[in-house]
């Protein structure tokens, strides 16, 4: 029983020292919670408001065309594909070609990326919370842009940077219940992400829509070259079928906007309040809390240094 109340004592003993450690070193810990909290406080005014510009879009069916017969086994040995739609469905032919780098850089130097991304002009679409740019200001010094000779030298280099960042603002994903495509672009300059998904929406759909018509040429010329060497009237009559259908895909085409998929909402520019992040207020909390828990543990430490240096003195 005496052990038991021994215990007890002990434990109080400890919790008393504790909470004397702690309002000892009171002064230490609100300070070093307000430095932490300060710089947070400069670091999360730094940064404008990110936002969001994307479109919804719908895949198109594809048709597969009559059956083929033998005609199939002939045509795979030429080394073309007889299939009426494509191989790929929408979702995965956008997702190659977004991460394809010799299409991104095609469309990085068509409409010279490289130079709007890094627009300074661009830092009037900024918004910063309360509408105060100090802190971003000091923070990110203009930085000299270099001569004509440097930007020849790092050309590549920099359509390169364009592209991993451009890469990092475009997002892509499909419902798996309604299949619907989601493409949307990440920016501070909520115009420029508008701008940035319209012009990823177009080249990709008229990069597919070329690939797809360069492919359905091969077929026709196979069809025709067929169709005049071969003397079986079925096959002719199937021949005639095939290039027919091929004929109106390739009419309908030029006819379809967006050719493999429609749009189901249009792309827009972000209202001024629908910012993603940050999270300023959220960010500030877990700031404020870490470093009270860090400034605690800080002069337990510091405490259990000095006893243990008295100890051995």
């Amino acid at each position: 029983m005496s052990e038991k109340v021994n215990v007890i004592e002990e434990d109080e003993i400890d919790l008393k020292e504790l909470f004397y450690t702690i309002w000892k070193h009171k002064i230490k810990i609100v300070l070093f919670s307000f430095v932490v909290t300060s710089f947070t406080l400069v670091f999360v005014l730094s940064k404008p408001n990110l936002y969001s510009s994307k479109v919804i879009l719908s895949p198109q069916e594809q048709s597969k065309g009559p059956s083929l017969g033998g005609l199939s086994s002939l045509a795979g040995l030429a080394g073309i594909d007889l299939g009426g739609g494509s191989g790929m469905n929408a979702i995965t032919s956008l997702h190659i070609i977004f991460n394809d780098y010799n299409f991104n850089k095609n469309v990085i130097e068509k409409y010279k990326l490289y130079d709007q991304i890094i627009d300074p002009k661009r830092e009037e679409n900024l918004v910063f919370a309360l509408g105060y740019k100090g802190a971003y200001e000091l923070l990110n010094n203009k930085k000299d842009k270099g001569s004509e000779k440097d930007k020849e030298i790092d050309y590549e280099n920099m359509v390169f940077e364009t592209y991993r960042d451009i890469n990092r603002m475009i997002n892509i994903s499909s419902d798996k219940k309604t299949s619907l495509i989601t493409i949307s672009v990440e920016h501070t300059d909520r115009f420029f992400a508008k701008y940035l998904l319209e012009i990823y929406l177009k080249e990709s759909i008229d990069y597919i829509r070329k690939s797809d018509m360069i492919d359905l040429e091969k077929k026709l010329n196979y069809y025709n070259n067929e169709l005049q060497n071969t003397q079986d009237i079925e096959l002719k009559s199937q021949l005639s079928q095939l290039m027919s259908g091929l004929l109106q895909k390739k009419v309908l085409s030029k006819a379809s906007e967006l050719y493999i998929v429609k749009k189901v909402t249009e792309p827009r520019v972000s209202n001024i309040q629908e910012k993603l992040k940050p999270k300023r207020g959220l960010t500030l909390i877990v700031s404020f809390v870490t470093s009270i828990i860090i400034g605690i543990f800080g002069v337990f430490l510091l405490e259990f240094i000095r006893k243990d240096k008295k100890v051995l003195s």
